[in-house]
């Protein structure tokens, strides 16, 4: 039988999957956050932009898939555009 105890667990979703779901969990809490205009939504969603930037930089020094990884950028600049309208 394998031992397998020095291996890190594995989490099922590699760093771009991981990076495309907070883009995306980012445009959801953007588009609900500006409907609604609460104050504490718009705040939750501007940390879940901060969140999926802070990832995506964390990607891009692996120097993987960089289109993919401009891709995600211009949805974050568009959900933080977004956020900054509502809030004028």
């Amino acid at each position: 039988m394998e031992q397998f105890s020095n291996e890190k667990p594995v989490s099922g979703l590699n760093d771009l999957a991981q990076l495309e779901l907070a883009v995306e969990a980012s445009q959801k809490m953007t588009g609900s956050s500006t409907m609604s205009m609460d104050p504490e939504s718009l705040s939750q969603a501007q940390k879940s932009i901060e969140d999926a930037r802070s990832h995506l930089e964390q990607v891009k020094l692996t120097g993987v898939d960089q289109v993919f990884l401009e891709n995600q950028k211009k949805l974050l600049d568009q959900c933080q555009h977004q956020l900054n309208e509502a809030k004028k």
